[in-house]
């Protein structure tokens, strides 16, 4: 996913710093916490993000994949331009293997499942974005049902994205009946009030090693 934030909002940095997971001579590995932007914002107080943190230790980290500001989770940081053109081509090419985890409201009706729906940018309302089979950009989802709370009306799901666009998670799961909680762009104001954030988090990522050819798999907890 990536930032697509309004470029006019001030978004606080959070204090939080970001954890190292993986680190050899050409790649890290890195989990992101929540609110924090992944490169700068276009707003000049929107200029703390995981890049800039990164580089003050690794000057030579570059941005391959976006989280956006409001979630958490694992970020691929080439630290050479062969790998992080070796790592973009695997992007490209779909074959590194992602999921999130996330909190929403209410029971889903299928336990496991495809969204497919197209998302087009919402004119009306940027820097939101719309299921729009007319102009919309192809975009799937795989779902899987985790956990139902019935005490809280609150399922804990697992999100695949198969396509890679800007909010395409919440708008899918929107789309389905069921708001993220702490999401302010997409969901009810009372639902976004159930959580100081919002509560989605990259939590795992498969790819391939640039040098070695070895499949990198790795694993980083949600933290809620």
């Amino acid at each position: 996913m990536s930032n697509s934030t309004d470029d006019l909002a001030i978004l606080p940095a959070t204090s939080e710093p970001y954890q190292i997971v993986y680190e050899d001579d050409v790649l890290l590995v890195v989990n992101k916490p929540a609110q924090l932007l992944t490169v700068p914002g276009r707003h000049p107080q929107n200029q703390d993000c995981l890049i800039r943190r990164v580089q003050r230790e690794f000057p030579f980290a570059e941005v391959v994949h976006r989280l956006d500001y409001d979630t958490s989770g694992l970020v691929i940081l080439p630290l050479t331009k062969r790998v992080l053109s070796d790592i973009s081509k695997q992007f490209q090419a779909r074959t590194v293997q992602k999921h999130y985890v996330a909190v929403v409201e209410g029971k889903l009706a299928k336990a496991k499942g495809v969204i497919d729906l197209a998302i087009a940018a919402d004119e009306q309302r940027r820097p939101l974005y719309k299921i729009c089979p007319q102009q919309g950009k192809p975009s799937q989802t795989r779902y899987q049902l985790l956990s139902y709370n019935a005490g809280t009306n609150q399922s804990r799901v697992k999100l695949e994205p198969v396509t890679g666009r800007s909010h395409q998670l919440r708008v899918h799961m929107l789309a389905l009946g069921h708001a993220m909680l702490g999401d302010t762009l997409y969901a009810p104001q009372a639902i976004a009030a159930k959580s100081p954030r919002l509560m989605l988090h990259a939590e795992y990522i498969r790819f391939v090693h640039p040098l070695s050819a070895q499949v990198m798999e790795f694993n980083a907890g949600a933290p809620f």
